[in-house]
């Protein structure tokens, strides 16, 4: 049992974690407890036989039920739990539901005390390092030898070749993806300023297609996107998995600091990301070709495949939702220059 209670960036970085689990145990059934909001990307995962959610809304509509729900359906049926998060609820998922435990705990001994007497392994969950080293450590306790390398998911040809028809359709063929969105606004590039953007990336008479999901957030975006002639608005209209096969059919990625920069990572793409408040240490997109990331806060800088655009405050990297620490507006974003993120695509763009 792997509990991830997280969000969809963690779920989707434990990929490798899991593949590496798969390689040395063979036969070995490897389930999931995840956050209802992350289901999407676990299901895509490979190598997972079955998923259990955990909801806010049922712990605030009935505080005890999914615990017992899940304490009947879990407990002691794995031979080793592994939870990737800190949180009391997640270790104490972990305790029970395996006859052997790993966790992250917190390095603070008021905190983690009894973590440390009940659990099998532990380590510290470190905020100053990359969310894949960390998920990473459960295999350094098992001994298990393994690469620094976020797996990428792969589709079969017949839903590859559904995607390439759409896009053939279409007379796209080199391309580059621009994704606006996040889950949250506060990490979202402001309106005007990705406006700009677009009329600046039209100019390189390269098809741009502008991905995002169904949420409200991403088709608000939607509705913003200005008609260009090699802007191509896909907002709403393509899955996960679709998402996913175009990044891996494109030329790079340009967008904001989100999962779907982690899966174009994953992907050892051209990736030009456009970061806020978020703490660049853990969340940077890891470079396969170097295994590592950045954790230097920089208004520009690249490293592998990878450039990252951030503001030239003293409060950067904050780490902070928003600057309320709210969801509020993150000033550090309307700070970024259109002109100096296109300079960046357009001096590549020239090169390959």
């Amino acid at each position: 049992m792997l509990i991830i209670q997280r969000s969809n960036g963690d779920v989707f970085l434990s990929l490798s974690l899991i593949n590496q689990l798969k390689t040395k145990y063979k036969s070995a059934q490897i389930d999931l407890l995840v956050n209802d909001d992350t289901v999407a990307v676990a299901e895509l995962l490979p190598n997972v036989n079955s998923i259990y959610t955990f909801s806010y809304l049922k712990k605030q509509k009935n505080r005890f039920k999914q615990e017992k729900t899940l304490f009947f359906a879990l407990f002691k049926k794995y031979d080793l739990s592994i939870n990737l998060t800190a949180s009391d609820r997640s270790v104490i998922y972990a305790l029970l539901f395996g006859h052997n435990s790993i966790s992250a705990i917190e390095d603070d001994n008021k905190k983690s005390w009894w973590k440390r007497k009940l659990l099998t392994y532990y380590y510290y969950f470190d905020n100053s390092k990359h969310i894949l080293l960390n998920n990473l450590q459960p295999l350094n306790l098992l001994g298990i030898e393994h690469e620094n390398v976020q797996s990428a998911i792969t589709f079969d040809q017949t839903k590859i070749s559904k995607v390439k028809n759409r896009l053939n359709n279409n007379s796209i063929f080199n391309f580059l993806i621009f994704h606006p969105s996040a889950q949250y606004d506060y990490k979202i590039y402001p309106k005007h300023l990705r406006f700009e953007l677009l009329k600046l990336l039209d100019t390189l008479k390269i098809p741009i297609i502008v991905t995002g999901s169904n949420s409200s957030i991403d088709l608000r975006i939607k509705k913003e996107i200005p008609n260009l002639s090699n802007v191509y608005n896909f907002i709403g209209e393509t899955s996960l998995q679709d998402f996913i096969i175009l990044s891996d059919l494109s030329l790079g990625y340009i967008g904001m600091d989100t999962l779907n920069m982690h899966i174009a990572a994953s992907q050892n793409k051209r990736i030009f990301a456009i970061f806020g408040p978020t703490n660049l240490a853990m969340w940077s997109p890891w470079s396969n070709k170097l295994k590592a990331s950045s954790a230097i806060n920089k208004p520009l800088q690249t490293y592998g495949h990878n450039t990252i655009f951030q503001a030239s405050m003293a409060c950067v990297a904050c780490g902070n939702a928003g600057c309320d620490d709210n969801h509020g507006k993150s000033d550090c974003l309307f700070t970024i220059l259109p002109k100096k993120i296109f300079n960046e695509i357009e001096a590549w763009v020239q090169s390959v």
